[in-house]
This record gives C-alpha cells, structure tokens and sequence, in this order.
C-alpha cells in the first residue's frame, strides 16, 4: 500500500492532495470548502453542497447531469456537510473507473475533474437565486434532517453534552444550525450565501485512488487560477483544559433507556506524540470491548447497556457515553469516575495496554480499506497537524507510546459537564 500524500497549492487559499494506492480500480476527487462554523450562518451554509449536486450551467438538471455521468462509465456524485472542531467541511465528490479501465484507455479524470469544477463553480444560478423548486426540495430536506435528530437519542444527547459543556462557542453550533434558521432561508440567500464560500473558503481538492492525478490538478488549476479570492484567515479558538466547574444538564422524554453522556477535558496537549497517547489512554479507558468501563461499569457491576469513550483530536474533548437504567446515574458515574482514577494512578497491566495497542493498530489498517476513508484520514491531517501523518507512521507512533505516557495522558483528564436524558418521572417503562 502506497499512500504517500502529495500536495501543493493551486490559487490562493486553494490546495491540491494526492493520494495513490494501487489495490483499487477506481478514482475519487473531492472538493471541500472550509468555512468556520458561525450561528447566524450554519444551516443556509449547510444547504450549499446539496442544491450544488442538482446541477450545474452544463449540465442544469437531473437528466443532463445523469447522461453526462453515464457517459463518464457510470461515474457518481455525491455531497455532504460534515464538521471537525470550529469548521464546518462542505464536501462535493465525484467517484469512477480509473482511466487504465476505460475503452481505448480513455482519459476521463479530466472530464471528471471538469464536470465536479462545473458543479461547484459554475452552478445553476439565475438571477441571483438557485432554481426554486431545487432549493425548496433541499430547504426541506436539512429541515427534515434537523428534526431527526432527535430520533437517534444517543446521538442526539451526545450533541446535547456538547452543546452545553461549549455554550456561546462555535463547538456548540450544530453543523446544520437549527430548524428557526432554515425555514427562514430564500433561494436568494443561499445564492449569495455561495458567493461568499467560493470568495471566502479554504479550499481543499483531493483525488485519492491508482490512477494519475496530473490531468485533474490541472483542471483544477485552471478553474480556480481564473477567478480572483479573499480567503478568509481563520483561527480556532483555544482549547479550554479544564472547567472551573462542573456543569449539569438534564432532559426528560418518553424514553425506555436513559442516556448519559459525560464530557470531559484533556488538559493541555502539545504535538502528536501527546495526542496520541491520549487517543490510546482513551481506547484503554473506554474504546474497545475489552476496556475499563466495558468490563468493570458494563460487564462485572451491569450498570449500563453499553459505555463508551471517544477522544475528539480536534477539540480536545473526551466523551463518555452510557446508556442505563435512571436508578443507576450515580452509581455509575461514580464508577466511570473511579476506573479513570485508577488509570491515571497506573491501575492497568501490561497485557492490558499491549491488547489495546493491537486494536488501535487494526483500527489504522482499515483506514486503507476505502477511498472514503484515506481521504477523510488525509483532510483531517491536513486541517489538525503542520506534518500530516500516514496510517503506517501512525502504527509506529503508536507502538511507541509508554506506559508513563499513558498514565500522564489520564491524569490531565478532568470532568467538565454531565448531560442526563431521562424518562418522564410518570412514565412506564
């Protein structure tokens, strides 16, 4: 597996990244426009990247847009808005046949390239407003979408915990702001909601898979050479290593299993060998099946369904998550409390730390398994390290972390918040 990253700059603001791994057939290039998440703006910025995939000047509809893919050997588009930290990631992608694969070797990256330039840079604007029927159909799409949220309540009081632990900072902005904002959106505002990003945004264009990404960089150039930018310098917002106090949130629904959600912080980290031994201190911690909490909070004490931590290397956040029945909130955070007491103390053999070595390292080595997930590896070194890592440079990393290390990682790990999503006091479970 080749997967040496390659980039450079094509205009102001915009940059190209290559990654070349020979075991697939087949191609992605993605664009992502980086903006920083802002309350006033999140949900007509969330919009964007689904009224960009209905069409393009070239192509302004579904069925030109579909020939056009189908003359490209089924080539496939795809959109999404995610987020990492303060950022919000808008993300247009075009995934097909490597050019070796076609008939006569035909070179389609380039037309690939140009249909996805066309799509994000020359999109079906008219008047200054998206076409209306297409920007109703999304509006109500990221409205639905909002709304579902909730549904998904392990989820939902994640995002609850975050909210609340990160209030009046962009870490507690939904990445599709709120419904109130999105039924308020025109096509108007969204049209010029696009001008701004494309004026504005960092921009990040990757092409992960075996082929040459010669004639797509190129397409690439020319497009964005063409146009003149102000991309906006944007900074994230330090990092908070430890609360003053601990704060507490509580919901009640009609809901048969509570959900609790602990947020807390990681202190100061400075460079890679610290945040990845807080990722493995984590994995030991509370993310894998054979961690502390699964064993002694889930499997010997049966105090929850499941319990789970997560270290967010982007906000320096660790979460722990627990679903349980509401008799057992404190008994089960004063346990969840006392085995991250017991790590940072050094409470953990050493077949223990080994055992969650190897899983993290298989974790690494699935990275390579997709296109999808050697980009997003990729993006997220990019935007968080000044030297982008590889999953293989990762795996040594990792191999290298100490037992001090751990145990240092752990007692930097203060509580910040704790959010409790319960059922009704007169409900019957």
């Amino acid at each position: 597996m080749n997967q040496k990253l390659n980039r450079e700059q094509l205009a102001e603001g915009v940059f190209f990244s290559s990654v070349r791994d020979d075991k697939f057939r087949h191609n992605s290039i993605s664009v992502n426009f980086i903006v920083p998440l802002e309350e006033e703006t999140a949900s007509c910025t969330a919009v964007i990247p689904f009224l960009l995939r209905r069409g393009s000047k070239s192509c302004p509809d579904f069925t030109h847009l579909e020939q056009a893919l189908c003359n490209l050997y089924g080539a496939a588009l795809s959109s999404d808005v995610t987020r990492s930290g303060e950022y919000q990631i808008l993300s247009s992608s075009i995934t097909f046949v490597d050019d070796q694969y076609t008939l006569n070797e035909e070179k389609i990256s380039g037309q690939c390239a140009k249909l996805l330039g066309d799509m994000v840079l020359e999109p079906n604007i008219t008047d200054g407003a998206f076409p209306e029927e297409d920007f109703q159909l999304e509006r109500q799409n990221l409205i639905d979408t909002i709304e579902a949220e909730i549904n998904e309540k392990r989820t939902y009081a994640i995002n609850q915990c975050m909210a609340l632990m990160n209030e009046g900072t962009p870490l507690a902005i939904s990445k599709y702001g709120t419904v109130e904002q999105a039924k308020k959106l025109t096509s108007q505002m969204a049209a010029a909601r696009y001008a701004q990003i494309v004026d504005t945004a960092r921009v990040e264009i990757m092409f992960v898979g075996c082929g040459d990404p010669t004639l797509a960089k190129e397409q690439f150039r020319q497009l964005w050479q063409e146009r003149q930018r102000h991309p906006r310098l944007y900074t994230p917002s330090p990092a908070v290593e430890r609360a003053s106090q601990v704060k507490e949130g509580k919901k009640e629904m009609e809901i048969a299993q509570s959900k609790m959600v602990l947020g807390f912080r990681t202190g100061s980290i400075q460079g890679r060998q610290e945040r990845t031994a807080m990722k493995l201190m984590s994995a030991l911690y509370g993310g894998t099946p054979f961690s502390r909490l699964f064993i002694h909070v889930r499997e010997k004490l049966s105090l929850c369904y499941y319990c789970a931590a997560r270290f967010d290397a982007a906000t320096g956040i660790m979460m722990v998550d627990i679903g349980l029945e509401k008799d057992n909130k404190e008994q089960a955070k004063d346990e969840i409390l006392r085995q991250l007491s017991l790590v940072s103390q050094g409470d953990f053999d050493g077949e223990e730390l080994e055992n969650t070595k190897l899983a993290y390292i298989n974790s690494l080595k699935s990275v390579g398994d997709s296109l999808a997930a050697i980009e997003s590896w990729y993006l997220m070194q990019i935007l968080w390290y000044e030297q982008p890592a590889s999953p293989e440079e990762d795996v040594e990393a990792v191999r290298a972390i100490t037992r001090e290390q751990v145990i240092k990682a752990a007692g930097q790990v203060t509580l910040d918040t704790v959010y409790f999503l319960t059922s009704k006091e007169d409900s019957h479970e």
